[in-house]
């Protein structure tokens, strides 16, 4: 049923400061937009969304992140028009851990965070796991990320947490709108 590249996820966003970018599925094994994207990380941001201090983006990291299939694995992009063409700012993505679980991941480029655009990518991964039958979601994220933990609450409501060696295993529905 999902074989195919999955148009209907395609969108865009206007932010607060009338930037409009574009949403986008990632393509199977498409390297290129998470090398950029993981270029213009912080080692910082690196550290946070990674667990590691990674200064080089491991082959591996880089199979497992393009590997989509559009079913089980799925990954968006955001992307910015430049005068050189599309610039990648922000990778949400999703990865089945059984039927009905997903791992979610976020990251959003250091020049391009607090403006909305991880709220609207994990909205959206969100949706789209559940259109593939996945209602419950866990993120891993570093206890002293107060900001990722935040924007999951935001869009999630948390139905358990632990905490192990710093990391916080977060168990989460999708915020469904008032």
């Amino acid at each position: 049923m999902w074989s195919g590249y999955p148009g209907e996820l395609e969108d865009c966003i206007v932010l607060a400061n009338h930037r409009r970018l574009r949403i986008r599925p990632l393509r199977p094994c498409e390297e290129g937009p998470v090398r950029e994207l993981y270029g213009h990380l912080s080692p910082r941001t690196r550290y946070l969304r990674f667990l590691s201090p990674m200064p080089v983006l491991p082959d591996s990291v880089l199979r497992l992140l393009t590997a989509v299939d559009y079913r089980r694995r799925l990954s968006l992009l955001a992307e910015v028009e430049t005068a050189e063409g599309a610039e990648v700012v922000a990778l949400g993505s999703f990865g089945a851990i059984d039927d009905n679980r997903a791992e979610v991941g976020l990251v959003v480029r250091d020049d391009w965070q607090r403006q909305g655009i991880g709220t609207a990518l994990a909205s959206r991964v969100m949706r789209a796991a559940e259109a593939r039958g996945f209602d419950w979601f866990v993120a891993h994220v570093l206890w002293e990320n107060t900001v990722i933990r935040k924007l999951l609450n935001r869009v999630g409501d948390i139905v358990s947490t632990k905490t192990r060696d710093g990391v916080c295993e977060m168990l989460f529905v999708r915020r469904r709108p008032a």
